[in-house]
């Protein structure tokens, strides 16, 4: 290594020594006899296998935002979070990574998306894989048993990105979850009546819920003849049939986790299905489904769910499907996910695979797994989908090339001559202590015009011009920038009249 490192000063030094002799246009002979001597050094330093090159770029499954899509996220986030409100909702937040012990076995086969932070003699730590966990832990740890939350943070999952389809390896979830004993179905409705608020209020196209219940899974599987082992593995293998066709599921269920071909028949029976409450009602009369304990109790919940549902007003976005697995271990209870039925295609889009835009379902012993003497605290919620939103979103302005603000300011403070810096800065600090969103140009001496079209591109509305006139007359001139109409306003109304103008909500796409 010492050796190296002397090679390669000698390398730096001569190649300084080549510069010089160029820069002072020594002869063509020096220069070359001092260029080969510096080749032969290059030679002995040999390849540097060690050193790569950089590239500068964000690591595998994450962006960066820019200010115009910053813009759309806040609205879309300020659409969800309102509704999480107008439902009676609080805040809580949680680390963003935990115990790794918390973490484990919580996901079935999803554990080894989980992401582990190296091991550096202390604690040993993972990033979280979601935010439901973490909330079953903090009930526990607090020993909450009633609560109705949201989160919205990143979460973290070593998966495959596809970034075209809103799929990341570090990513937001929104969540909304009711914690307490309460009776059958009413917070489950509400849950389901949340999403389909939020979806509506987003416009990203139409969309249809499907609805099932783990416990008719399990019972389905347990008349059908899957072992008790392999319940699980059978639920995962389930709900890739979104994705896939029902022959490659039978044959991953045959094939690879060992199921009787008979019994994946018996399955493929059921899982096909789907309805609304008809189907309900046809599988409780189901001569082998109705003699399973578990499975009569989901029915049972999902047909007062759809009554709740209808009396919402939404049991026409709700679909009953067999085939809705949720391949996560901590579900008990009534399972959902929402789906686009097609994303809005409009000149100049390429149609957009997003998959789901939302999904939740019920999860009774998750706290209980985390609580010393074992005490469950039941639970319901929901995740919205927010990244492939975006991505819906994002697509859609691109092809319309509808302009985004990406600031809320009210008023630009400009100047219609020179030398009025200070009066324009005692403006702008006039209208800051006053709560008004304003800027100004730095710049001593603008030109009127440089910042009237700063005022176009930003998309501020008013524009309030400070002259000697102005000054003398004790006014403020306005400006509004759509239509150019200029009035005079007194000083001591100006906040006023800016608050009147714009006291419509600032749009931001």
């Amino acid at each position: 290594m010492a050796e190296r490192a002397a090679l390669e000063e000698l390398v730096r030094l001569q190649g300084e020594r080549v510069r010089g002799l160029k820069q002072q246009k020594a002869s063509a002979e020096q220069i070359e006899e001092e260029v080969a001597k510096l080749l032969k050094l290059k030679a002995q330093l040999g390849p540097d296998e060690g050193k790569q090159k950089f590239v500068l770029k964000t690591p595998k499954g994450t962006r960066d935002y820019s200010p115009r899509q910053m813009a759309v996220r806040e609205k879309v986030f300020d659409v969800i979070i309102s509704c999480f409100k107008r439902h009676g909702a609080e805040v809580i937040d949680t680390p963003v990574f935990e115990l790794k012990e918390t973490l484990t076995g919580k996901y079935g086969e999803d554990s080894k998306l989980i992401y582990d932070l190296k091991d550096q003699g202390g604690e040993l730590l993972s990033l979280r894989y979601d935010l439901t966990v973490p909330f079953a832990r903090y009930l526990a740890m607090n020993k909450l048993t009633n609560i109705k939350r949201y989160h919205i943070a990143k979460v973290y999952r070593r998966d495959n990105p596809a970034m075209t389809r809103g799929r990341y390896r570090e990513f937001y979830q929104c969540d909304f979850d009711i914690a307490g004993q309460f009776d059958p179905m009413i917070p489950d409705a509400e849950c389901l009546e949340i999403m389909c608020e939020i979806l509506r209020s987003l416009q990203i196209g139409d969309f249809l819920v499907k609805v099932n219940d783990r416990r008719i899974l399990d019972g389905m599987f347990a008349i059908c003849g899957v072992p008790d082992s392999k319940f699980r593995t059978i639920c995962s293998s389930v709900d890739k049939l979104d994705k896939v066709s029902w022959e490659e599921v039978k044959n991953e269920m045959v094939g690879e986790k060992g199921l009787a071909p008979e019994v994946a028949d018996h399955i493929g029976d059921y899982v096909q299905q789907h309805g609304g409450i008809s189907l309900v009602e046809q599988l409780l009369q189901d001569p082998e489904l109705s003699q399973n304990k578990q499975a009569l109790e989901g029915l049972g919940d999902l047909k007062l769910l759809f009554e709740y549902l209808t009396l919402f007003g939404i049991a026409d976005k709700i679909s009953f499907d067999l085939s809705l697995a949720r391949g996560l271990d901590y579900y008990t209870g009534v399972i959902y996910e929402a789906v686009l039925l097609q994303t809005p295609v409009q000149a100049g889009e390429e149609p957009l695979g997003v998959g789901s835009v939302a999904a939740g379902g019920r999860y009774d012993g998750l706290v209980g797994m985390f609580d010393p003497k074992g005490r469950k605290v039941p639970c319901v919620g929901l995740s919205i989908g927010v990244e492939r939103i975006f991505s819906i979103v994002e697509q859609r302005l691109e092809a319309t090339e509808e302009k985004v603000r990406t600031t809320e300011t009210q008023v630009l403070v400009a100047s219609a001559q020179k030398k009025l810096l200070e009066e324009r800065l005692k403006l702008v600090s006039e209208l800051w202590n006053a709560g008004i969103k304003a800027e100004l140009l730095y710049k001593k001496n603008p030109k009127l015009l440089n910042q009237l079209q700063y005022c176009e591109e930003a998309g501020i509305p008013l524009v309030a011009i400070i002259g000697e006139q102005e000054l003398k007359d004790g006014v403020i001139k306005l400006r509004s920038v759509a239509s150019r109409e200029e009035v005079d306003v007194p000083r001591e109304d100006l906040v006023e009249e800016i608050k009147r103008r714009t006291s419509q909500p600032l749009c931001i796409c």
